[in-house]
């Protein structure tokens, strides 16, 4: 199999890689739903579970050099994994409180808030297609927000806000060290996370493991899908140009909104479903713009051309 997938072109690889991911990574929020487990409990597994996972394909990868693979990381590293632990709670703690397709729809904003973060700190100059593609989805995610009523949503929406926030300063991070594979720092991630839930449940009685049926449900979510799913996203740019890496991540918003919608019900109401569609065409329209400038600028992208390895 390792063969026949090195055969493919890059683009090919960059497209099985990235949108492989995006599916893999699509029942999300539904499995987090399906467990039905308390706050503490869910991250606790998810965080500790994640971590192995994690922690075993950097060895797969690196073999020997996986400590060295660490070490590269650096101090920047140790950003990625705080923000990548706060990422994690904003998105578990939002499916907690609203529904699902809000969360996918909310965090699917996040490139645009890394586009404006890198305005401000890194003093990039923004072409006027992004200043109007983040008031555009600016506009969407409010509509989103306002559609949902009652404390426990306005609380998921918020939690929805943290993981996009923190996962747009992660990315802006991750660009002051440009050739640096950050995914090893994961690992520290995951265990951030169990470590800070563990201290909570200890506070509120112990740690108990949940039923065996939402127990199967964790160890294929925690230990699997987010590990693979997120590696192989991570893989993508190595291979694809960042407009269609973008462009292949809103699978994982659609499939994902249609997984909760079709399994659990959890059917978009008229203005959360406008303001979804606003943030995913937008973000679709300036992807396919943006892939066709790519195309004219480099017309056949070799990620072996621009120094990634």
């Amino acid at each position: 199999m390792g063969a026949s997938f090195t055969a493919l072109s890059h683009r090919q690889q960059g497209l099985l890689l990235t949108g492989g991911g995006a599916l893999v990574m699509s029942p999300d929020a539904l499995l987090i739903k399906l467990a039905g487990l308390p706050d503490a409990d869910i991250l606790m597994w998810r965080g500790l579970l994640s971590a192995l996972g994690f922690f075993l394909i950097v060895l797969a990868r690196h073999g020997n050099g996986t400590i060295q693979a660490y070490r590269r990381c650096g101090w920047v590293g140790i950003g990625v994994a705080l923000l990548f632990s706060l990422t994690t709670c904003g998105f578990v703690l939002g499916n907690q409180y609203t529904k699902g397709g809000n969360v996918l729809m909310i965090l699917s904003g996040a490139p645009l808030i890394a586009a404006g973060l890198s305005w401000v700190i890194l003093k990039e100059r923004l072409p006027r297609r992004t200043w109007v593609a983040i008031v555009l989805c600016v506009i969407g995610i409010v509509l989103v927000a306002l559609d949902d009523s009652g404390v426990g949503s306005w609380q998921g929406n918020a939690f929805a806000l943290l993981a996009a926030s923190t996962l747009a300063i992660n990315f802006t991070l991750c660009r002051t060290r440009p050739g640096v594979d950050m995914s090893p720092m994961l690992t520290f991630a995951g265990l951030i996370v169990a470590v800070g839930a563990g201290f909570v449940q200890l506070a509120s009685g112990g740690v108990s493991l949940p039923p065996i049926e939402r127990w199967l449900v964790v160890v294929g979510l925690c230990l699997v899908i987010v590990p693979l799913g997120v590696t192989l996203i991570q893989r993508g740019p190595l291979y694809l140009p960042a407009a269609e890496v973008g462009l292949l991540l809103l699978l994982e918003v659609v499939v994902g909104t249609l997984w909760v919608w079709g399994i659990l019900g959890e059917r978009p109401a008229p203005l959360s479903f406008v303001g979804g569609a606003l943030v995913i065409g937008t973000l679709a329209v300036k992807g396919l713009y943006e892939r066709r400038l790519e195309q004219r600028r480099y017309p056949a992208f070799d990620p072996s051309s621009s120094g990634t390895s």
